[in-house]
């Protein structure tokens, strides 16, 4: 699968991260569909091309959203989509905080892609964002979310009963964030 000249906001030795485009759509679509047995019961991505139109769209228009797809840089792969990594609830003043949701692709999962773009997207929030603090709810039974958010420096704050509403229940999450003085001093 041909893919276009990276246009990255931030990279890494293996992986560059970007805005979500209208033009990923095909690509993002059929990866999602390939990671069903992955994602499920945790996270589903939009899988179709008017159900990737809308959650793009709202990534690209809405100022308290900030989308980033993680993409490798090199090799036969150089383009490809790994995964996934969204700011959500983004707020302004005394707050300068947001809600980060992420997902790796399949053919990406276990091999590191996903935690060298985690570690870009923070500093990019931390830098041209100006953010301060950023936050991963998790559920509990999610050993793999868990791991990721661990290794990336973000702490475990606490435990939320009910708090998300995810395939067709209310489910527990643990709350792991990190700030901008943990990610410059440490």
């Amino acid at each position: 699968m041909p893919h276009p000249a990276p246009r990255h906001l931030a990279e890494g030795p293996r992986v560059g991260i970007r805005h979500f485009t209208p033009e990923d759509g095909p690509e993002f679509t059929a990866r999602a569909r390939e990671s069903k047995d992955l994602h499920h019961p945790w996270l589903f991505p939009p899988d179709s091309a008017p159900a990737y139109a809308r959650y793009a769209g709202r990534l690209i228009e809405d100022p308290t959203k900030a989308g980033f797809l993680v993409c490798e840089k090199d090799g036969p792969a150089a383009g490809a989509i790994a995964g996934f990594i969204n700011i959500n609830n983004i707020v302004e003043g005394g707050f300068l905080s947001g809600a980060l949701g992420y997902g790796a692709f399949a053919h990406a999962a276990g091999r590191g892609l996903m935690r060298e773009g985690l570690g870009l997207v923070v500093r990019y929030a931390f830098g041209p964002l100006r953010l301060h603090r950023l936050e991963i709810n998790v559920q509990p039974g999610n050993a793999a979310s868990i791991a990721l958010a661990r290794a990336c420096g973000f702490r475990l704050e606490g435990f939320s009963p009910k708090m998300l509403y995810v395939d067709g229940d209310w489910r527990d999450h643990q709350r792991w964030a990190i700030t901008a003085e943990t990610v410059t001093s440490g």
